[in-house]
């Protein structure tokens, strides 16, 4: 059976394909303005790296913010519960995953089976997230790709108090009037949301092995302080983007989640009450 798992989040669009239970191809892409196109444009590339066309598909699942709008899906699931699938399925040995993307972070705990233990989610703040680091590089007039590898080369990080975009924003210019060396300010920045996601795990608590995925765990500074937070050593998957559409694959013939022309939100019988489809 060839199946599809399409993950449509705020900065990338991702597909995975699963043949028979097995990743054979997966392809990312920006999101851009037009959800349903992101998504059906991410999908043909995925199917045409392993040779296969959109008729092709037996079964496909959505999930991310932009799940309801895959309008080519039949079954529609939380992140937080295909994260866990698809994290599980390529690391067995994870019990913990650290997610940020472009508008939220999440840390969720997870089962030997992957199933959904606990989570804690920031989705209500830029603090923490893509979105935080892509303004911030802006105020330093750098690319996103230039943060990580400039945040490395700090032997003294700024203390950053604030993670809240408004205030950092002021900090950094007040740090930069103090004539504080540009690699020590964004080091400051990147301790300081690898602190906050950092903390707000604990609500779960950490068990190893710990996993980092998302579009943030392409930065190499946030991996460094993240590592240096929680003192261990953390699993970052190739590309890391694409745990969330691996899962959503591989629950598309699960009797979990919904129609995706339900727009009920409904609880999983099988997880915790507090995660929802």
């Amino acid at each position: 059976m060839l199946v599809a798992g399409v993950d449509v989040g705020a900065a990338t669009a991702k597909t995975a394909i699963v043949l028979d239970g097995k990743l054979i191809s997966w392809a990312v892409q920006p999101t851009g303005d037009y959800v349903e196109k992101a998504a059906m444009e991410v999908t043909q590339t995925a199917l045409a790296k392993a040779g296969y066309t959109m008729n092709d598909i037996d079964q496909c699942c959505s999930t991310g913010y932009g799940r309801r709008a895959v309008y080519f899906s039949q079954k529609a699931i939380s992140e937080i519960i295909c994260h866990a699938k698809g994290v599980n399925y390529s690391y067995p040995n994870v019990r913990t995953i650290i997610d940020i993307g472009g508008q939220d972070s999440k840390v969720i705990s997870v089962n030997s089976n992957g199933t959904v233990a606990d989570f804690v989610m920031n989705d209500k703040c830029a603090a923490g997230t893509g979105r935080f680091l892509e303004v911030m590089a802006d105020v330093m007039r750098l690319c996103i790709d230039q943060m990580g590898p400039e945040a490395k080369k700090s032997n003294k990080p700024a203390l950053i108090n604030s993670t809240c975009t408004i205030f950092a924003e002021s900090e950094m210019v007040s740090l930069r009037a103090q004539k504080t060396p540009r690699e020590d300010i964004i080091a400051g920045l990147h301790r300081a949301v690898s602190r906050r996601v950092g903390i707000l795990g604990r609500q779960v608590g950490y068990k190893e092995d710990i996993a980092f995925t998302g579009g943030v765990a392409l930065n190499t500074g946030i991996i460094h302080f993240l590592e240096e937070f929680l003192k261990t050593k953390l699993v970052i998957p190739n590309p890391p983007q694409i745990m969330g559409a691996i899962g959503a694959a591989l629950l598309a013939n699960s009797n979990v989640g919904t129609s995706n022309f339900d727009h009920e939100e409904k609880p999983v019988e099988d997880l915790n009450a507090s995660a929802y489809v």
